[in-house]
């Protein structure tokens, strides 16, 4: 008679790896939009502030390097 196996069979297929999560933009901070600076006048003084469109992450606020 055969001696019984005592180890068990590794998984065929094993699990895929989950989803990495997504990296969130540094400059935006995940929203997209990011604060210019308004500046008027003859010697450009700054009056305030604006939201613009994040040019790192072109407003998707994930990281494109990722």
């Amino acid at each position: 008679m055969a001696p019984r196996r005592t180890t068990t069979k590794p998984p065929k297929n094993p699990a895929p790896p989950a989803p990495a999560e997504p990296v969130v933009c540094s400059p935006c901070d995940g929203s997209g939009m990011v604060a210019t600076t308004v500046r008027v006048g003859r010697k450009r003084r700054p009056v305030g502030q604006q939201d613009g469109l994040c040019l790192n992450c072109l407003g998707t606020g994930l990281a494109p390097d990722a």
